[in-house]
């Protein structure tokens, strides 16, 4: 087994990045076949979610599959390999069957026991059987990871120490609220009719949301999605799907947006989100919005103060005209008179007559040696502190599971909105509390990754055990032969009864030394017995390796056909 796999997650890399990094489904396959293609690597998988971009192969070389598979990683989600190298992991053998076992637990995921993993576990090898690039090993590990994920959640309370991207994500929108409580008779509006989308609005549902509206950009999911809304025992929520250009009039109704989409840019901008908010029906226009951007800094007029850039009259109530934040936009040249006031001293401006980029870059250094004698721009006065005005109560919650985003991250300066993204969700995570039940998890993982690499080393070894009795067979058959010929008279029962007798002298000398070396194969090392029965019984290299292949090839056409 030379399991390897490259990857990088929520764990290892920022929002940024992984938003960029992020693989569509066109994307998934070509790196899937391209890996295959690769000279280390025989079999391949994608493990693809909104947090997590990880790529699991078979491979013959250790160094030479990390190049090759951090390489296609990079070619494929247009992130440079020099920037996309620092955030990337490995694990190999052992340790890459411990992290997928611990992701399908859902211990490596954003929230922490949650189970939704495990439907992008029988995704991502869905693609690989589909695409003939899983093998034995892949499948072997996709499909155990799949029990073992199902062990965690059956046998502990790992559901206790988190809960799916949605209900997490709602629940930082209910902001300690119940959920219940906040989404009652709410209008929903979820874009998107995916796995993600799916699940949220079933959550919205069976949260009590008097209303759920899909906006798809294939009709006919949306509709199949509010089917199995309508269908569902569990709610009675009121379910309709519309077109995506309708998502500007639907925003005006909404009060929960979710969306969950495979677009590579973004669905909903801050001025939609906007425009959205101020046109809400039956809302009075004076929520509104603020502009997307921050409110302009004070200018930078020369002032009355001593010398003072800034024209003190117009700073608002605790904006400290000595702080970084006061020379904020200013030009270079106003830069330096202000950090001459500052320090003290005073500026012969007649040297700066000079414009253009050589001429601000001159003064910006002048600035930044000023400032290197007194430290930072000090602090002269402490203004009196001053309340911020409150926000209004949002109007419209937006919940984005997307990457890359859907969602503006401009719509979390909008009045009347919150936002809750996958950066935030990080962020509100990385203080979740977890469990007890996670040690339990953890130690169903280890038993689990230890019996993988037994089953892996005893499986290693069959075909040379089935060479050896396949051989024996022979040799059974052939002395046989010569007896027949020996012995011409021999009646049929008589024949039988020595055939019979010969091949069980064989099958017990053969019993014990198979089986025990079946076991002593399964133990950590153990991979060097089958090279000493080929070597002790003289077994034909070719004749194992046929065996091997027929035993594929049976498996590969079951895979096929399916389930019965």
């Amino acid at each position: 087994m030379s399991l390897l796999v490259v990857g990088l997650s929520h764990r290892s890399a920022p929002v940024s990045v992984l938003e960029r990094a992020s693989l569509g489904v066109d994307a998934q396959i070509k790196l899937l076949q391209d890996t295959v293609a690769a000279e280390p690597a025989a079999e391949a998988a994608v493990l693809a979610t909104c947090n997590r971009i990880e790529l699991y192969a078979d491979v013959d070389k250790f160094h030479a599959g990390v190049a090759e598979l951090s390489t296609l990683l990079a070619q494929h989600s247009g992130v440079g390999l020099e920037e996309l190298t620092p955030y990337l992991y490995v694990h190999y053998e052992d340790r890459a069957v411990h992290h997928l076992f611990s992701v399908a637990c859902g211990l490596d995921s954003m929230v922490v026991g949650e189970g939704q993993i495990l439907g992008q576990i029988k995704d991502a090898l869905a693609r690989a059987q589909e695409l003939h690039t899983a093998g034995r090993l892949l499948n072997d590990l996709f499909q155990q990871a799949l029990r073992v994920g199902k062990r965690a959640h059956s046998e502990t309370g790992i559901d206790r120490a988190g809960q799916s991207l949605v209900t997490f994500g709602l629940e930082q929108l209910a902001v300690g609220a119940p959920v219940e409580t906040w989404a009652r008779d709410k209008k929903a509006l979820v874009i998107g009719a995916g796995s993600m989308s799916s699940l949220a609005a079933a959550t919205l549902a069976r949260a009590g949301v008097g209303e759920i509206v899909i906006a798809n950009r294939t009709p006919e999911r949306a509709e199949r999605l509010v089917q199995i809304l309508a269908e569902g025992d569990d709610t009675d929520v009121l379910a309709r799907a519309v077109p995506m250009g309708s998502v500007p009039f639907e925003l005006t109704r909404a009060d929960v947006v979710v969306s969950c989409t495979g677009a590579t840019g973004l669905v909903l901008t801050a001025d939609a989100i906007a425009a959205g908010v101020e046109g809400r029906v039956g809302e009075q226009p004076a929520v509104g919005t603020v502009p997307v951007e921050e409110a302009p800094l004070p200018p930078t007029s020369v002032g009355t103060e001593e010398g003072c850039p800034l024209d003190l009259s117009a700073v608002r109530p605790g904006f400290s005209v000595m702080g970084e934040a006061a020379v904020a936009g200013m030009d270079a040249a106003t830069l330096e008179q202000h950090a001459a006031w500052a320090a003290g001293t005073t500026v012969d401006r007649r040297r700066t007559g000079r414009g253009g980029p050589e001429a601000d870059a001159e003064l910006i250094g002048a600035l930044a040696a000023t400032a290197s004698t007194v430290g930072r721009i000090p602090e002269r006065r402490r203004p009196e502190p001053v309340a911020e005005p409150p926000r209004p109560e949002p109007v419209l919650f937006l919940l984005d599971l997307a990457m890359p985003r859907d969602i503006d991250a401009a719509a979390h300066r909008l009045a009347g909105v919150r936002l809750v993204d996958i950066e935030s969700l990080a962020e509100a995570s990385a203080d979740a509390p977890m469990a007890a039940d996670v040690d339990q998890v953890r130690r169903i993982v280890s038993d689990e990754v230890a019996a993988f690499g037994a089953a892996q080393r005893a499986a290693h070894i069959t075909p040379t055990v089935v060479a050896l009795r396949t051989m024996a067979a022979d040799v059974v058959a052939g002395e046989i032969a010569r007896l027949e010929g020996r012995l011409p008279g021999l009646d049929d029962k008589h024949r039988a009864e020595i055939t019979q007798t010969v091949r069980r002298v064989v099958d017990k000398l053969l019993h014990a030394p198979t089986v025990r070396v079946k076991q002593l194969a399964a133990e950590p090392g153990g991979a060097g017995y089958a090279d000493a029965l080929r070597t002790l019984f003289d077994l034909d290299p070719e004749t194992v390796a046929s065996v091997s292949r027929a035993e594929e090839s049976t498996e590969k056409n079951a895979r096929n056909r399916g389930p019965a």
